[in-house]
C-alpha cells in the first residue's frame, strides 16, 4: 500500500487544541488496528506535526484525513503528499 504524509499546522489556541488530542490518539489507535500502520507526533521547535500512514489510494487517504478529530474541529490547516519510498 503507498504511504500518505499529513503535515499540519495548529491554528487554534492550545486550550481548543489540546481538548481534541485525546479524541486524535484514539483515532490514530484505530488507524493501526486497522492496518495502516499511522505513526503520529508534533513539531519540537514549532506549532504543528505530521501523520504518516498507509492506504489504498489517495481517496482513501483523503477520507482518512477527513476522519481526524483535528481535521473535523478545524483546529489544522494540512497538506497531504504520497510518499515514495526509496529505500527500507
Amino acid at each position: 500500500m503507498p504511504w500518505f504524509v499529513k503535515i499540519e499546522e495548529g491554528k487554534v489556541d492550545k486550550p481548543t487544541f489540546d481538548q481534541y488530542v485525546p479524541a486524535h490518539k484514539a483515532y490514530i489507535q484505530d488507524l493501526i488496528a486497522k492496518g495502516h500502520k499511522a505513526r503520529t507526533g508534533y513539531w519540537a521547535e514549532q506549532r504543528g506535526g505530521m501523520l504518516l500512514f498507509e492506504a489504498a489510494s489517495k481517496e482513501e487517504a483523503e477520507a482518512i484525513v477527513a476522519d481526524d478529530p483535528l481535521v473535523k474541529h478545524g483546529c489544522v490547516n494540512y497538506q497531504l503528499y504520497e510518499w515514495r519510498i526509496v529505500m527500507e
